[in-house]
């Protein structure tokens, strides 16, 4: 890869849920990134620290999400290599999940890429809006549909937009025009 590198994760709920990262999810995170973008329910602080350090990114962006209560925003924005990409949880989506709200979603807050995760399991999706989402670092029960699988996305700003999905160890790479 040699683009901007971004870490989307999530969703981990350390430790009311689950004690630590499996190491599948561990090993991809220590692949080193220039941004962290976390989805929300950290639900402790240190968490976001580990995955700072391990990352290696220099550039941390996290939301709160409906588990969290820590002062984080709501809504998060930022710019990589020309690109806008917006951060959220999505517990105020109903369903979870739903790709058309959370592209209106995108739309409103002007995005090329909204990355969120709230529903516990990952999803790639391409319209209006690109979103992604990583679903749970640690693969817990996240009430609704989800996929109990850890996971967690790279993502590379260059000539297109890669994301590569790391399923408890298995990658998918997914590849859009910017």
């Amino acid at each position: 890869m040699s683009g901007i590198r971004i870490l989307a994760i999530g969703d981990t709920h350390i430790p009311d849920r689950a004690g630590s990262l499996p190491e599948s999810i561990v090993r991809f995170v220590e692949r080193g990134y220039d941004i962290l973008a976390f989805t929300g329910d950290l639900t402790a602080k240190k968490v976001l620290a580990e995955l700072t350090e391990m990352s290696g990114a220099k550039r941390v962006y996290a939301v709160r999400g409906n588990m969290d209560s820590l002062p984080l925003p709501i809504r998060e924005t930022f710019e990589a290599s020309g690109i806008k990409f917006g951060l959220v949880h999505g517990h105020g989506i109903y369903p979870r999940g739903d790709r058309r709200q959370l592209e209106s979603l995108g739309v409103e807050m002007g995005v090329d890429v909204l990355i969120t995760g709230h529903t516990h399991s990952h999803d790639v999706y391409a319209g209006e809006v690109i979103i992604l989402n990583p679903g749970s670092a640690t693969g817990v029960w996240g009430g609704g549909n989800a996929s109990l699988t850890p996971s967690a996305m790279a993502i590379e700003v260059g000539k297109k937009l890669k994301v590569e999905l790391c399923l408890d160890g298995e990658v998918e790479v997914h590849e859009f025009d910017i």
